[in-house]
């Protein structure tokens, strides 16, 4: 009740403000800090019982709510700390974190030039230089900055129907053939659900087969996209992947644009992982191709650190985004206002409501720019490349697949000395599952470090490791594998 807008709440608030960034501060410290746990694990109904998280009646104190700021830090995960491997996006950039600071304090809404003259401005220089480095000539076409990378893939899957059925806006599904999506079966399960979500069907997406690295083969895809077209359906999209969740694969472009451009179907590049290698001259080759797709998902909150959420659809025509989208609202849109109205562009986003998630990305950019990006992505490479030289040929572990990692996923079995002289067998199998969890699990109840793990086709559970924090060093995966041995010798 002190705090603004209270009357003479000025010196409560700046006292309350200035001790919370003071708690804000401390952890921003203690995430860089190595000797501090990367988590303070506790099991659900521990914390449940631990504390009172109830909302009641009656108002807390401000010293109540500067302990629940404490301790909802307390067991927050670290995902800043140089030992925290287990997601795609992982890192605590400074730059970024002050950006995201400054638009809550701006607290405004991305559908207008009206409420956010400059977000709207930088929205369309970023997206523009990000479609420049695809390739688009000019940067010329569109593009959205969307909650994630599933919500980008399902406005490429709702761009490319339009494309194709124009009429299926106001019709419905009911009105056109049936559709079918092709995608590899390493792909992201976004590509699915989207496909749920728009009422094509999750049937309807069609799994082409890979090779031993997660690469599409293209000759399956087209043997597919045949089989389909001879069962009366319409291919209207093939999703091909830069940077596969899994395996870091990145599928043939060139070679699927030549089949795209052959049947007419729209190509869709879900480089929400890979895209960020865009940035960096030695490693871009990967993505050769992509400028030839029609539309292009890319993450910057993955590999380039940008503080969450921060994901980019690209689309490589112009305007169309806006028919497939726009429901002309009166109230927001209003068509006699006294500026120039294409900088409107809530009515080409799927929400009305939309989060500023560029501030945060062009900010970095303008602080690091583009030889920073590359820099620090060249230097995650590096570090994947080291651990993989690392464990190739040490005793305990055996690789996934074959040969050095396209991206940072570096995936891998440890073998504790139990299993190491047993033949290959169903029993083997079956112990070699539980491996990587049980050592997943000490290393929480540690709090020493975080690294995911999972089973893929008939492989058992195994470890992805991957690398986007720019924090981490070489100690660091020297410190990952001596942990993977301590907590998994007896096992």
């Amino acid at each position: 009740p002190d705090l603004l807008p209270a009357c003479n709440g000025e010196v409560t608030t700046m006292s309350f403000l200035q001790d919370v960034v003071d708690i804000l501060l401390q952890y921003v410290v203690k995430s860089f800090d190595r000797s501090t746990k990367v988590i303070d694990f506790h099991y659900p109904n521990e914390l449940l019982q631990e504390y009172n998280w109830e909302l009641a009646d009656q108002p807390q104190t401000l010293e109540e709510i500067l302990l629940n700021c404490r301790t909802t830090l307390k067991y927050a995960i670290k995902t800043g700390h140089p030992r925290y491997f287990n997601q795609l996006s992982t890192g605590l950039d400074m730059v970024g974190l002050a950006a995201d600071w400054l638009t809550s304090a701006a607290n405004t809404n991305m559908f207008t030039y009206e409420i956010a003259p400059v977000f709207v401005l930088l929205e369309y220089v970023t997206l523009r230089k990000m479609r420049e480095m695809v390739g688009w000539p000019g940067g010329c076409g569109d593009g959205i900055f969307s909650p994630g990378g599933a919500i980008s893939n399902m406005y490429a899957m709702l761009i490319a129907r339009f494309k194709m059925f124009p009429e299926v806006k106001e019709k419905g599904m009911a009105a056109i053939p049936r559709l079918v999506a092709f995608t590899s079966e390493h792909s992201h399960f976004s590509v699915k659900k989207g496909a749920a979500a728009l009422g094509i069907g999750t049937d309807s997406v069609i799994l082409i087969r890979c090779d031993e690295r997660g690469k599409m083969i293209p000759s399956d895809l087209e043997r597919r996209i045949l089989e389909a077209k001879q069962k009366g359906f319409v291919p209207f999209l093939v999703s091909a992947t830069a940077g596969t969740t899994v395996y870091g694969a990145f599928d043939p472009l060139i070679a699927i644009a030549d089949i795209c451009k052959k049947y007419k179907i729209w190509m869709h590049v879900d480089g929400a992982w890979g895209g960020g290698l865009l940035m960096s001259r030695k490693h871009k080759w990967k993505l050769n191709g992509v400028e030839r797709a029609n539309s292009v998902t890319w993450n910057p909150h993955k590999m380039m650190g940008v503080p969450l959420q921060c994901s980019a659809l690209l689309v490589r025509e112009e305007g169309l985004m806006q028919s497939c989208n726009q429901m002309h609202a009166s109230y927001l849109f209003q068509q006699d206002k006294h500026y120039d109205l294409s900088y409107d562009t809530g009515d080409k986003a799927l929400q009305c409501g939309r989060h500023v998630d560029v501030f945060k990305l062009w900010l970095m950019w303008r602080a690091k720019g583009t030889t920073g990006f590359e820099a620090q992505i060249d230097k995650c490479l590096e570090l994947a490349e080291y651990l993989y030289n690392k464990i190739k040929n040490r005793e305990g572990y055996e690789m996934v697949f074959d040969g050095k990692p396209q991206h940072t996923n570096v995936c891998f079995w440890y073998i504790p000395p139990s299993l190491r002289s047993m033949e290959d067998n169903e029993e083997r199998m079956s112990r070699l599952m539980k491996v990587a969890p049980v050592i997943k699990a000490r290393m929480m109840e540690y709090g020493t470090t975080m690294v995911s793990y999972q089973p893929l086709g008939d492989k058992v559970n195994f470890f992805r490791m991957v690398i986007s924090n720019p924090a981490a060093t070489h100690q660091d995966i020297d410190f990952l594998i001596d942990e993977i041995e301590r907590l998994g010798q007896d096992l």
